[in-house]
């Protein structure tokens, strides 16, 4: 009777594991090392903490092992964990020092205080292990979109049951006057999962554009296929967005693919984002083009771009500049997201303007420097020249062929030019002096006396100073825009309005730390030769990238 108790009893320890396990989903394994670890410590109460006590449970039959583990030493100094080499050889005649000496200790009865203890213990250790597993799996599903079911909101945050686990959508990550009730279902996009204390904490989103990327791969099976491609994405939560897309396979229309049949597949994203308007644009490897098509349905005259500050100036109609701008500029702005560029919008009134402006500056110019009155001067800016120096150093040929100007013309016309840079040159020079900036700092290739004057205005004197430089100290750079209601902010460099690339102005400083004598001239060609390996490392790696997508399509 006895014996058919104690089978029950083990029987049921390993029901209550398999229970367990089956409820948190975690291994079984681990619930069975809790109740090791509980029985353990209940043993150590029993007996003494100082002893070192083990516990083992068969897994088939549920059996349970208590004993207490001596080492074999030749001084004793804890007798609790401790046992010299004689005593150790009466109990196992082959022991040796180092070795490990197993006592088993009798079953255990548990009293209530103990049984408590061990409850507590494994709990702990269960809810851990749940812990660990949530975490593990929603690790895993960062980019992913989750259901859930609204369990409480907290201070205009949402909390979500999501079944296995529970995440939270914080307030600015909500869509704008959106409203959620207790037992609502919602998907929400997981954007990151952080390890607390307390369990991992699962962030969604609804606000994010890589929830409406993913709501689009969900809704438009090419897009899931690899065949349509989301090249970016530009969102006012709950207003408007902007979704470029491109197609691998020339007979399938990206945007057609996306805006479904009589628009179902875009109606139910839109349905999804409370009625926020989506326009779909095809993406394009032409800047100017892609700017374009963001700039929809506003109609664009003419793209001015400026590569080197990642900024280009569309021209639109009168008509056109309300809807290129959009409601408080949100067009621009989205496109500007979408594109990475920063766009101005100007008319083709105002265009026409600045035009004139800049036409009358550079007869102004001419007007003065050359010594000529306001119709040759007027006829050179129409030529297309802008500057003094193209004027001096052009082939006279080419001012001679002007209509009404002979070679003796275009000769003294050059000669008046060289005249005036000379003058001009000496000016700049004294002050470059007066300035401080040491003569060397002209050795360093592309600096130029009116850079000199320039650097040293903003305290740059000596080759060291220069060398000290970052490339964004000389062009200046673009502070990120802090929210999306607040713009970018460009600071200018030392070296503003001298059209000088990041490319040449990082080879101008490494020049002067060549001259400083802070690196050599082979340290430069080394390191420009891992630049090159580097840049076509990564080119062959996403061309691998690019093939594989594309024979997995």
């Amino acid at each position: 009777m006895a014996q058919a108790a104690i089978a029950y009893n083990r029987l049921e320890l390993l029901q209550i594991a398999e229970a367990v396990a089956r409820e948190k989903s975690i291994d079984r394994k681990i619930v069975i090392q809790a109740m090791e670890d509980a029985i353990q410590k209940a043993a150590k109460s029993r007996y003494g903490a100082e002893n070192d006590i083990r516990c083992t449970i068969d897994t088939k039959t549920g059996e349970t092992k208590l004993s207490r583990v001596l080492t074999v030493v030749e001084t004793v100094e804890n007798d609790s964990t401790e046992v010299n080499l004689a005593d150790a050889q009466k109990r196992k005649s082959e022991a040796k020092i180092g070795d490990m000496i197993v006592e088993t200790l009798p079953p255990l009865d548990f009293g209530r205080v103990a049984a408590q203890n061990a409850k507590q213990v494994i709990v702990q250790k269960v809810r851990e292990a749940e812990r660990d597993r949530q975490y593990v799996e929603y690790k895993d599903r960062v980019g992913e979109i989750a259901n859930g079911t609204v369990k409480r909101a907290e201070y205009g945050n949402v909390i979500v049951d999501l079944g296995r686990g529970e995440g939270i959508i914080r307030r600015d990550e909500m869509i704008p006057r959106e409203n959620v009730r207790l037992g609502d279902r919602v998907r929400a996009y997981i954007y990151a999962v952080d390890r607390t204390q307390r369990g991992p904490q699962i962030f969604l989103s609804r606000a994010k554009p890589e929830f409406m990327a993913k709501l689009f791969a969900q809704e438009v099976p090419e897009i899931y296929d690899g065949i349509v491609q989301i090249k970016s994405v530009a969102r006012d939560p709950g207003s408007r967005a902007k979704i470029a897309v491109i197609s691998k396979d020339s007979s399938i229309d990206p945007v057609g693919a996306c805006v479904g049949m009589r628009g179902q597949r875009v109606q139910a994203v839109v349905a999804e984002l409370q009625g926020e308007k989506v326009d779909i644009i095809q993406w394009k490897p032409d800047a100017a083009e892609f700017i374009v098509n963001a700039l929809a349905p506003a109609e664009v005259s003419k793209v001015v771009l400026d590569e080197d500050t990642n900024r280009i100036e569309v021209v639109v109609p009168e008509s056109q500049l309300s809807l290129a701008i959009g409601r408080r500029g949100q067009n621009v702005r989205l496109a500007s997201q979408l594109t990475g560029w920063d766009i101005d919008i100007l008319t083709e009134q105002e265009e026409s303007e600045r035009r004139q402006k800049e036409f009358a500056a550079r007869s102004g110019l001419f007007m003065e420097a050359l010594d000529v009155d306001e119709y040759i001067a007027q006829l050179l800016a129409t030529e297309g020249f802008e500057t003094i120096e193209e004027v001096a150093f052009v082939d006279a040929g080419e001012v001679a062929r002007i209509e009404g100007f002979n070679d003796e013309f275009a000769a003294e016309l050059q000669s008046r030019a060289k005249d005036y840079l000379e003058r001009i040159e000496t000016e700049r020079d004294d002050k470059r002096k007066s300035l401080g900036v040491s003569d060397d700092l002209a050795k360093v290739p592309g600096i130029t006396t009116t850079v000199m004057v320039a650097l040293g205005e903003n305290g740059v004197k000596t080759v060291e100073d220069f060398a000290d430089c970052a490339t964004d100290d000389l062009i200046g750079w673009t502070e990120p825009k802090k929210d999306k209601d607040t713009p970018a902010v460009r600071h200018k460099g030392f070296l503003a309005g001298f059209e000088i690339s990041r490319q040449e102005a990082e080879e101008m400083i490494m020049q002067a730390r060549v001259i400083a004598g802070w690196i050599t001239a082979e340290d430069l060609e080394k390191m420009k030769a891992d630049a090159v390996a580097a840049t076509e490392a990564k080119a062959a790696a996403e061309a691998a990238a690019a093939a594989a997508a594309a024979s997995n399509a």
